[in-house]
């Protein structure tokens, strides 16, 4: 199944080369998405000696596979800072944020591509169970001093309210794919080196270096932009790990919504809004969050592009897609140096086009000596047992029922000649477990099923054609590569043997 999001089938290309031969640089950037090529443009523009390496194409992670809404609030809720921390936090949260959604709107400004546009966010109930969350969130942002109303009105053709909705003024949405091609393209006006299809295979701290296969980079300064840590970090044990799926549709006469942020909670939410792009308008409906590898994503994938159809339409969906976060056990990103003396920017939950950008800034500040207000909250170092603990649990829980499940109790009877195109298992194969899948062309694929992070066993995704593991979430394709996670390692070819001596 195609699962290229709407963003990067509708942005120019990045263009940007491999690295080549082994180089060194003041600053080190590994993650070509928002936080690190906004961190790019900031300390290349300051002068600094920059180099920036992208395991494939500039954006092809969170931020080309995002909802490209910016807001002032969070996704799961202002109140659940001002619960955990208190209402002068939830002030702080609110201006930062805000603060750095205006840096979009200057970056993006007189650029067609980046689409930027300002628009009210809407969060409002499906069924009056949720309806008590609704006005929570009113009740924080009203106490933090946003500006917030209630209202009884939606547009046409969004799943029904179940009670008053949330309206929050001047927020904002971009084509993120488009303002992130931009961005790099400052980057390298501005005298940054961007490097991408250049996939870390090893970090040492200590030499600090580098390794990639077509090269080896030496640096001053490693900024992990990865959307989570590589390698084992302790971090790692304080984020669940979450995905969502997205669909766009061309958006047929007499449902149109208008520009806006619409947020429908309950068990079968969904956040919607719209697209223009060369003269056609796109609804883009995104939802079904759920533990990687821990559930059926092609079921999850249909339910959203179901709910998509029933409201907007019968039109063929244009755009299947799906991206991956990682939430802070207390409601605040980690952001800075962590343990060992690289930066980290991670935690940002369905959040990251704002905090990305924020992270980048607060990272910025302190590479040039200074200290972002904010950094003190965002520490990779600290543990929040009390505010954090219920989180730290249930990732701990996570980890450990997949563990025990996979190990203890899972057995396959399945074996490699059994296996059908299209078909994927854990089979056995010369007595030991392996995680294999036949192309629909017929070609074999059979690769180690233990994940090279902290050894759990991984999951078929149908929708994306990948291993996915349920612990922290790192994603490899058929051939063991990596694609996305904490992982560096890829995952041991078992059949087609590796040519590799």
């Amino acid at each position: 199944m195609d699962t290229l999001s709407v963003w990067r089938g509708t942005a120019p290309s990045p263009g940007f080369g491999m690295l080549s031969g082994d180089l060194s640089t003041d600053v080190l950037i590994i993650g070509g998405g928002i936080t690190g090529v906004t961190l790019a443009v900031l300390l290349a523009r300051a002068g600094r000696q920059v180099m920036l390496l992208e395991a494939h194409e500039i954006g092809s992670g969170s931020t080309g596979n995002s909802t490209g809404n910016l807001y002032e609030t969070l996704a799961e809720g202002l109140s659940s800072v001002r619960s955990r921390w208190g209402v002068d936090m939830a002030r702080e949260v609110l201006a930062v944020r805000r603060a750095a959604v205006e840096f979009i709107e200057q970056q993006a400004r007189g650029v067609p591509d980046a689409a930027f546009r300002r628009c009210p966010l809407v969060r409002y109930a499906l069924s009056p169970s949720h309806q008590a969350e609704v006005d929570k969130e009113f009740e924080s942002l009203q106490a933090a001093g946003a500006t917030v109303e209630r209202s009884q009105q939606l547009p046409p053709g969004l799943p029904a309210a179940a009670g008053p909705v949330v309206m929050l003024a001047n927020q904002a949405q971009m084509h993120p794919q488009g303002y992130l091609v931009h961005m790099a393209k400052q980057a390298a006006q501005a005298g940054a080196s961007l490097h991408e299809h250049t996939r870390v295979l090893d970090i040492d701290t200590n030499a600090r270096v580098v390794d990639t296969a077509t090269g080896a980079v030496k640096y001053r300064e490693l900024v992990m932009a990865t959307h989570t840590p590589k390698g084992i970090r302790l971090v790692h044990n304080e984020m669940p790990v979450h995905r969502e799926y997205g669909v766009a549709l061309p958006l047929q006469a007499g449902h149109d919504i208008g520009p806006g942020i619409f947020w429908a909670e309950g068990d079968e939410g969904i956040s919607v809004r719209t697209l223009d792009h060369g003269g056609q308008r796109f609804v883009v409906c995104v939802g079904q969050d759920h533990l990687p590898g821990a559930h059926n994503a092609k079921a999850a994938l249909m339910a959203v592009e179901a709910a998509a159809r029933r409201h907007f339409g019968e039109a063929e969906v244009a755009y299947r897609w799906s991206a991956q976060n990682y939430r802070g056990a207390d409601s605040l990103p980690y952001i800075g140096r962590d343990k060992s003396g690289c930066f980290v920017a991670t935690g940002f939950a369905t959040d990251g086009l704002t905090w990305g950008t924020l992270a980048a800034r607060m990272i910025a500040d302190e590479l040039q000596g200074g200290m972002h207000a904010f950094a003190r909250h965002c520490k990779p170092t600290r543990l929040s047992p009390i505010k954090g603990g219920k989180a730290l649990l249930q990732e701990a829980a996570v980890v450990t029922k997949a563990l025990l499940k996979d190990y203890l109790t899972h057995r396959q009877e399945e074996r490699l000649s059994s296996l059908a195109p299209g078909d994927s298992a854990l089979v056995d194969a010369e007595g030991e477990s392996c995680a294999a899948w036949r192309s629909p062309d017929g070609e074999l694929f059979a690769v180690s099923s233990v994940c090279t992070h902290m050894g759990c066993k991984v999951h078929w995704n149908s929708v994306e054609t990948s291993w996915d593991c349920p612990c922290h979430g790192s994603r490899f394709r058929p051939d063991g590569t990596v694609i996305e996670g904490p992982a560096l390692k890829p995952l041991a070819r078992k059949y087609p043997r590796s040519l590799e001596p």
